[in-house]
This record gives C-alpha cells, sequence and structure tokens, in this order.
C-alpha cells in the first residue's frame, strides 16, 4: 500500500489550521485518521494512522427504508413486544417498526411479503429519510 504524503501535510496542516484534534480522510479503500496529542510541551504531536479495508457488503432481500427522519423504535412502548424480529414471515402492510418524528408515531408497513433476514438499526435509533431499517428476503 502506497500513502500519498501529501494528503497526510495537507490533514496535519487542516488540524493546526482550524485548531482540531483529529480528523479522518476515506477514499475508495484507504482510510487514512491523523490525530494530535496533547502534550505539555509547545510542540504538537501528530500521530497517523492509515488502513486499506475491503467493503463488501451483499445483500439480498429486499430493503424496507425508513419513510422519515426521526427515531426507530422495535415496539409499540417500552417492554412490549416487538414488531418484527430475524426469522419472522412478514406480510405485505405490517407494522415492522415505528419512526417518531415530532412527538409523533408513525408506523411503517412493510413493503413485501418474506422472512425478516436483517434488522438494520437499534431501538431508539435515530434515521435517515431513505436509511434501510429492514431486510426482507
Amino acid at each position: 500500500m502506497k500513502i500519498d504524503k501529501k494528503i497526510i501535510k495537507e490533514l496535519t496542516d487542516y488540524l493546526n489550521e482550524f485548531n482540531l484534534t483529529e480528523i479522518e480522510y476515506t477514499d475508495k479503500d484507504t482510510k487514512i485518521k491523523v490525530s494530535k496529542l496533547n502534550t505539555t510541551n509547545s510542540n504538537d504531536t501528530v500521530s497517523v494512522a492509515a488502513s486499506t479495508e475491503k467493503k463488501t457488503e451483499i445483500i439480498i432481500g429486499t430493503e424496507v427504508k425508513s419513510p422519515i427522519i426521526g427515531t426507530a423504535y422495535h415496539s409499540p412502548e417500552p417492554g412490549a413486544k416487538k414488531f418484527a424480529e430475524v426469522g419472522k414471515k412478514i406480510k405485505k402492510g405490517e407494522t415492522i417498526m415505528i419512526v417518531e418524528a415530532m412527538k409523533t408515531m408513525n408506523h411503517v408497513p412493510s413493503t413485501v411479503n418474506g422472512i425478516i433476514k436483517e434488522i438494520c438499526v437499534e431501538d431508539g435509533q435515530p434515521v435517515e429519510y431513505g436509511q434501510t431499517i429492514i431486510i426482507v428476503e
């Protein structure tokens, strides 16, 4: 792996210019993280970490996406039975999750019939519009 020293220099300059303690740069399968350690000396110490990661994710099934921005909940109330669990058979239109937005509980229906393969968000986790919340096979 060859690391471009110009990128590290630029990131280090950004650290100093904007008084940051850490900055990260990702390009395809290369990730460079530059962080500044607090020291008692007037000299700044900079730490650089670089890694290459192969990001291969194969999704087989239908992604059900959040229709709005909000907070995802797996059950209608704390301690109640979850709407969806991995391996459960669901029908199109059946509620799989609730997304709360502005104190309004919005039921998210399944868009297909099938078996739940993966639940992609944690209970109480913020979700974005169009974010995959569940995968149905």
